[in-house]
């Protein structure tokens, strides 16, 4: 592996094993990790630490730590530490199957957290003092600063706040990443913050590379290793249709003026209905698009390429094998157009209403009146996380949810009387979106989203059995404002769990 990659002298002489480093996390330290949706996060030294653990406990002896990270990461770190029994707390967010279950049963904690609030509530103290920060690099420049590889997420706080630092320096990512970063030195702490200088979704404030003390860091390990990439599926017929009823209503607010013909700034969650979205876009004639988003997949990377999107900003990247290899090889082309900040900044609540963004994101299910549940499965059982989700639906010019109408085969209605969490409230939701149809709630009253919700959005073998509860709830509720049968409103739930379908 070349040393070119690491070139301040001091932090060339501190290269060591994986297994050295992962050395100095003591038990009970509280460990931050750089990732954010499976780019950019530690390749070995979070496998090195998992087996140090798994030795401890053979020997009988306890090891866990607390871990934060930006968002999700990869089965070599929240998988292989859950695996092992690692994790004595998680935040601010997952999507490893083990760890989820270990969650749900509930043997690790879980602190799910909008994830604007991440860096800020560590800055404040809430969640302790930062013992250990493991961040991957794509480089160690000169001066020691650390040019980030294919996500910042939390990385510029934990690096700031850990009382030691360990880096991997990963040189599977391309050096073409640097100068695509722009890491922004102004925040401060109540009562001196001062207004964000950004303006525009392609402006840049701050920084190239991660500023960070040489003295703070014990340890430099080398890294090749890819990130986690996972293939999409391709889009199926009920991805197209939400997808096609979106636009449509896209393209009647450029008509009706709400909208400028190359629409407001994009965020848009991961997944096959966003990918569709996007790629519906383009096939509609919507040029010179912007994005100011958490995360940039497949469909966002097409539209730079084609013109349709002039510039995106994210603090991360969800991307196929395919669309990778595509990335890597155009990087100098992609480092124009895109600009990566640290998640304050990307999630950040002031900037998503001012830069006026559509927001588009996916939800478990939603209730009559537009209550949106985006985090748990029948209540209590925790899916991933609200990740950035409520960051930009409760402060974006459109709050956009998109879903199915039925689940597992059809036995789950995506719409039902109540919803059984509340992650984003009816005052936070404009639009719901499912391959029946879209529902504009802007302007309504709560009686007036449930019929639109059941005309246009609930599955045909649910639709009779909504229009009941709601028609008897009208008539028979303690009040009328927000019609409910209490003892029936979560009783769809009760009867999947207890009989494998919700309907009657």
């Amino acid at each position: 592996m070349s040393s070119d990659r690491i070139r301040h002298p001091r932090l060339r002489g501190l290269v060591v094993s994986a297994e050295e480093a992962a050395a100095h996390i003591q038990p009970g330290e509280t460990v931050a990790m750089s990732g954010f949706t499976g780019s950019g996060y530690p390749k070995e030294v979070p496998l090195a630490l998992a087996s140090r653990i798994e030795r401890w406990h053979s020997e009988g002896r306890g090891f866990q730590i607390r871990l934060l990270t930006g968002a999700s990461t990869a089965p070599e770190l929240d998988g292989a530490l859950a695996k092992v029994d690692g994790i004595a707390l998680r935040l601010p967010f997952q999507s490893d199957p083990d760890t989820r279950q270990r969650i749900n049963a509930g043997t690790l904690e879980y602190i799910d957290a909008h994830l604007s609030h991440v860096a800020q509530h560590t800055w404040f103290g809430f969640y302790g003092a930062i013992d250990t920060a493991v961040v991957e690099a794509s480089a160690i420049r000169e001066d020691g600063a650390l040019v980030p590889s294919t996500s910042l997420g939390n990385n510029k706080t934990w690096l700031d706040l850990a009382r030691k630092v360990i880096v991997e320096v990963n040189d599977w990512q391309p050096e073409g990443l640097d100068g695509m970063h722009d890491i922004y030195y102004g925040t401060a702490l109540p009562p001196h913050r001062k207004p964000i200088p950004l303006f525009h979704p392609d402006d840049r404030i701050g920084d190239t590379a991660l500023r960070c003390d040489p003295d703070k860091i014990v340890a430099v390990v080398r890294t090749h290793g890819p990130d986690r990439n996972s293939p999409f599926n391709p889009a199926d017929a009920t991805s197209e249709r939400i997808a096609a009823h979106l636009i449509e209503f896209l393209q009647h607010e450029v008509k009706q003026g709400r909208l400028p013909p190359n629409l407001l700034p994009l965020q848009s969650g991961v997944g096959n209905i966003p990918n569709a979205v996007l790629a519906g876009l383009s096939a509609s004639g919507f040029r010179d698009l912007t994005a100011f988003t958490e995360v940039i997949q497949d469909g966002m990377l097409d539209m730079l390429r084609d013109g349709v999107l002039r510039s995106a900003s994210c603090t991360g990247f969800a991307l196929s094998p395919e669309a990778n290899e595509v990335f890597k090889q155009n990087i100098g082309f992609y480092r124009e157009r895109i600009v990566m900040r640290t998640q304050e900044i990307s999630n950040h609540p002031e900037l998503v209403r001012r830069l006026g963004c559509i927001c588009m994101n996916g939800m478990v299910e939603a209730d009559l009146y537009g209550n949106v549940n985006s985090t748990h499965i029948m209540g209590s059982r925790i899916q991933n996380g609200i990740g950035g989700s409520g960051d930009f639906a409760r402060n974006g010019y459109l709050s956009i949810f998109l879903s199915p109408s039925v689940a597992k085969g059809g036995s789950i209605s995506s719409l039902v009387p109540m919803v059984s969490h509340v992650d984003h409230t009816e005052h936070d939701v404009s639009i719901i979106v499912t391959e029946q149809g879209l529902a504009d709630l802007r302007g309504l009253s709560p009686k007036q989203r449930a019929r639109v919700l059941i005309a246009q959005c609930a599955h045909p073998d649910y639709r009779d059995l909504l229009t009941d509860y709601y028609e008897r709830a009208l008539h028979a509720s303690y009040g009328r404002h927000t019609p409910h049968l209490l003892p029936e409103a979560l009783s769809w739930h009760q009867r999947w769990l207890e009989t494998g379908s919700m309907k009657g």
